[in-house]
């Protein structure tokens, strides 16, 4: 007899608790409630992974394949799409996204795959409601501040936003740890969020990268012929792909 792929099992599963005869819980859910349990399931998973946890990780990645399958459920019961076309697209994406693999593209080294990878991207995404018409597009707005500020230097940097010198001072790793915490007790003895601090900081610089941005779009460009006085088009043409 021959097995049974396990997914086809779990798809079942949450089709029976979502069905009329199933949980009570899981028939009142929808993809707004269970927005934060899928964040909670990916921290668990780091957990697990940065506790080398072979029996853990097993058990938090089914959890996380859980939410996913919970998802495509939830769409499939309203006509948008189900886990065949959640897996169909994911599997079209890498294929298309790596010529170097699956076509005739050569590359020398990690740097040209992932400026493949963008520029595939940005064409996949030119003309739709997704097409990204800044270098600082890109970065998911309910990321922990920290994190989210590191992505916008870092996105702010290639686009020649920031110098690269820009902050650089003689630190120490044990130093700046040390500073960030300080920083993070001075904003709660103060009652303040260090969190909500740094996302408010975050928006401000990010307003402020975009107009500078859109400024350096309209200078003129300098071309073989000589100086052109028309704007720059589009933002991609002023920075390179990495950026975008």
């Amino acid at each position: 007899m021959k097995h049974k792929p396990a997914i086809n099992d779990l798809l079942k599963v949450m089709a029976r608790l979502r069905s009329p005869r199933g949980c009570p819980w899981d028939r009142e859910q929808d993809h707004l409630s269970l927005r934060w349990h899928a964040v909670e399931e990916v921290y668990e998973l780091m957990d697990a992974i940065e506790a080398g946890d072979d029996h853990e990780l097993e058990e938090e990645l089914g959890d996380l394949l859980l939410q996913v399958v919970f998802h495509c459920q939830l769409a499939k019961e309203r006509g948008a799409f189900d886990f065949e076309k959640v897996a169909r697209r994911i599997t079209d994406k890498l294929t298309r996204r790596h010529p170097h693999v699956f076509g005739n593209i050569k590359v020398k080294n990690v740097d040209q795959v992932w400026a493949n990878w963008e520029k595939i991207k940005r064409a996949e995404k030119l003309g739709t409601r997704h097409a990204r018409s800044s270098a600082l597009d890109g970065i998911p707005k309910h990321l922990p501040a920290l994190l989210r500020a590191e992505k916008l230097i870092k996105k702010a940097r290639k686009a020649n936003l920031i110098p690269e010198t820009a902050g650089k001072r003689t630190l120490s790793r044990a130093k700046l740890a040390a500073e960030l915490f300080s920083l993070a007790q001075s904003a709660r003895q103060w009652g303040w969020s260090a969190e909500a601090l740094l996302r408010d900081e975050i928006g401000k610089r990010e307003r402020r990268f975009r107009r500078l941005e859109r400024r350096q779009a309209r200078k003129p460009r300098v071309t073989a012929a000589g100086v052109s006085s028309a704007p720059v088009p589009h933002c991609c043409s002023v920075f390179p792909l990495a950026a975008l």
